[in-house]
């Protein structure tokens, strides 16, 4: 197969489908100096997403990010075209039309009459599986992956999918192809939702289960995946921001694309709200209200008690965790209890890993009326999570919110879980993201590069993994597996080796 430099010169990129997807990927291929040919099957569709990325490129001029002769030199590159024979000349045509296989399988065969027999034909699908969609071509070996996100000129990533018969130099091509419009690319087999979307599915599906749970509001849960974990949104304002109408299918497609994989199963209220029209944003109401785009969040209410009429034990069976929690109340000047026993009155706070304060209160032998749990495994500085037994008594829960507050952070007071909030929804983050590396999906380096860059978390999965330590979120899973009994938490050998062995998650085999 003989194709063009990818890196150098100028080349035909057809793009077929004008919406947001083709629009995005024909302003950077215009912006790299290539030929954009765009067609659509809908009747001044193209020309009018021909203005619209010209018009960007005017904005862009007007705010210094190009000169006005670099806009319309790429404004000169675009054309748009009134049928598929105008792409006869591609080098490469990108699809981004319905997500239907029937429908791409359709316009590839249509294509391959039309384009020269060196020509790529890529596909931008983000659900549907690039061997399926080439296999209703004469030479799928031509056939991948180009899968960006939206918007494309600021995700600067891309996925590049080889399916079972895509040749190696339609990859080269594509990754050159993609670092010249100046994205990285990431190199992916085709497997249900590729990488981003696969790795992606602890955030949701996990935040969705502790809502279902009745172990924390949305507003509580996001609360502490920001201010505590370090994630830029929590699940439900990312959720609220793609809309339900988009994540749902998506969650439902990758469950059963891997035949009911527990880790990846779906809370049922996700399609209840589909169904009442509360999509997110884009209706105005979705986990939360919107008015004038703002979302509406509700005040905090301030600790009832008084934290000087407490006085602490501290739990001993984390020693490490257990010291963190001891300076942080001893500088706020909180009364502590140091006897080797909790005194009588005081109140017991107990600093799991991955267990729930049920059982962290009962395998120390303490009063479960008046012990508390606080997570201490991530950043402490804004907001702490204490969780409260069954029996713990209301006085003693707002005794602890108080002892807390005292330190000056925002407390959350959440239901029995294991894991609490942050424990476990990066525990899960991590492990899906072990078990793509450990089914050789892509590199680990690949897949801590595409969910940052992807998704926007503060590291990958490995890396957050190698945050808190492999041995640290193998202990979290196998504690909410004892707890819940869900093959869901079952660790990654991946993750369980590199644990058991020492070694960072991004160690490769």
């Amino acid at each position: 197969m003989t194709l063009p430099n990818a890196t150098h010169g100028d080349y035909v990129v057809g793009i077929v489908g004008t919406g947001a997807m083709g629009r995005g990927i024909a302003q950077i291929c215009a912006q790299a100096g290539l030929s954009v040919k765009l067609f659509d099957v809908a009747g001044g569709a193209a020309e009018a997403a021909r203005q619209s990325v010209a018009g960007t490129f005017g904005m862009l001029a007007d705010k210094g990010r190009m000169t006005a002769g670099e806009a319309a030199a790429a404004t000169a590159r675009m054309s748009a075209v009134g049928g598929l024979a105008a792409l006869a000349d591609a080098a490469v045509v990108v699809e981004a039309i319905v997500e239907r296989l029937d429908a791409k399988q359709g316009l590839f065969r249509d294509l391959e009459a039309i384009v020269a027999p060196e020509a790529i034909l890529a596909t931008n699908t983000s659900s549907l599986s690039v061997t399926a969609i080439g296999a209703g071509c004469a030479r799928p070996e031509r056939v991948a992956g180009f899968h960006f996100f939206n918007p494309v000129p600021l995700m600067k990533v891309v996925e590049v999918v080889r399916g079972l018969r895509t040749a190696p130099e339609v990859l080269e091509f594509l990754h050159a192809l993609g670092r010249r419009c100046g994205h990285q690319t990431v190199a992916t087999q085709d497997t249900p939702g590729f990488l981003v979307n696969h790795a992606g599915r602890g955030l949701h599906t996990e935040g969705l289960r502790i809502l279902q749970e009745g172990v924390a509001d949305t507003v509580t849960i996001d609360r502490v995946m920001r201010e505590a974990a370090g994630f830029r949104m929590g699940p439900f304002e990312l959720l609220d921001l793609t809309g339900l109408d988009v994540s749902g299918p998506v969650m439902e497609q990758i469950y059963g694309q891997f035949y009911q994989e527990p880790r990846f199963r779906p809370a049922p209220v996700v399609a209840q709200r589909i169904a009442g029209g509360m999509l997110g944003r884009k209706t105005g109401e979705g986990w939360y209200r919107y008015e004038g785009g703002q979302k509406q969040e509700p005040a905090e209410a301030p600790a009832a008690a008084d934290a000087a009429a407490a006085t602490v034990w501290i739990g001993r069976a984390e020693p490490e965790l257990a010291d963190r929690l001891r300076a942080l109340l001893a500088e706020a000047g909180v009364a502590l209890d140091a006897g080797d026993r909790p005194g009588a009155a005081s109140l017991c706070l107990v600093t799991p890993v991955g267990t729930d304060a049920t059982t962290a209160a009962l395998r120390e032998g303490l009063d479960p009326t008046r012990t508390l749990a606080v997570d201490m495994l991530f950043d402490l500085s804004k907001r702490l999570t204490v969780m409260a037994t069954p029996a713990t008594a209301p006085a003693v829960r707002e005794a602890a919110r108080a002892v807390l507050a005292a330190t000056g952070r925002a407390v959350s007071l959440v239901n029995d879980s294991a894991g609490f909030i942050a424990q476990r929804i990066v525990a899960m983050i991590v492990n899906i993201g072990s078990d793509i590396a450990q089914q050789r999906i892509a590199t680990p380096e690949d897949i801590d590069l595409a969910v940052r860059l992807g998704l926007g978390y503060p590291k990958g999965p490995l890396g957050l993994g190698d945050m808190l330590g492999a041995a640290t979120v193998l202990r979290i899973l196998e504690e909410m597996q004892a707890v819940y009994g869900d093959p869901r938490y079952r660790p990654s050998p991946w993750l369980r080796r590199r644990a058991q062995l020492g070694l960072s998650l991004l160690t490769p085999e």
